[in-house]
């Protein structure tokens, strides 16, 4: 009889699939399952509503129900220990924040979830993965250049996953993952509120083709 798979190997598997966060910032509930299939079907195993969002709680718990379980679902902008419990409630499984707070962090794994704070320095990064951090959010990405994802890169753990979010563009990719990325967070360049599913659709497709291309050259 084989274990039940463990959260961490469901997360590391949807990275394997497709290493892209699908950041929705302002979708609205009754929008969630339409935009979870179309990103679903586009390759999209990683979704994140930010808890300044309307009704965040209550579009993760719709996108949880609407997604297989090689989906994951969880909630950015998370900045209080309050929110985690909230966000184990409606389903969620993952916590991205835009700080390194440990307090959430451990809040995060106490529970059992998984945890992404935002870090900008080794400091905050080497204390997160203290923490328990289980990948590391390098935020705002139009600061943290290639450049300094490489100094980054260079004095962590080989296994630490490191994710740069803000400004992320399908053209941009290239440079950070040759620096040292292995995931991206999407933000405005994949969605935008009351964006129509078919932009969506178009904008998701050209993400996974300008990865799938990277991956290619690389291989």
């Amino acid at each position: 009889m084989t274990s039940k798979i463990t959260l961490k190997e469901r997360f590391a598997a949807a990275v394997a699939a497709l290493p892209l966060v699908a950041v929705l910032r302002g979708i609205r509930p009754e929008e969630s399952e339409g935009i979870g299939r179309i990103l679903y079907d586009a390759g999209f195993r990683l979704i994140e509503v930010p808890l300044n969002s309307p009704e965040p709680f209550a579009s993760i718990a719709r996108f949880r129900k609407a997604l297989p379980d090689d989906a994951l679902v969880g909630a950015g902008t998370v900045t209080s220990t309050g929110q985690v419990p909230q966000l184990r409630e409606c389903g969620g499984e993952m916590v991205f924040m835009p700080h390194a707070d440990l307090d959430v962090v451990r809040a995060a794994k106490s529970l059992g979830l998984l945890c992404v704070p935002g870090v900008a320095t080794p400091t905050e990064a080497f204390a997160a993965l203290a923490a328990g951090a289980d990948a590391l959010k390098l935020f705002p990405g139009e600061m943290i250049t290639p450049k300094v994802v490489k100094a980054i890169r260079a004095v962590l753990p080989k296994e630490t996953l490191l994710l740069p979010f803000g400004g992320i563009t399908p053209e941009s990719m290239r440079s950070y993952m040759e620096a040292g990325a292995g995931a991206f967070g999407l933000g405005s360049g994949l969605y935008k509120p009351g964006m129509r599913g078919d932009e969506v659709a178009a904008r998701a497709h050209a993400f996974v083709e300008a990865w799938n291309g990277l991956t290619a050259n690389a291989a």
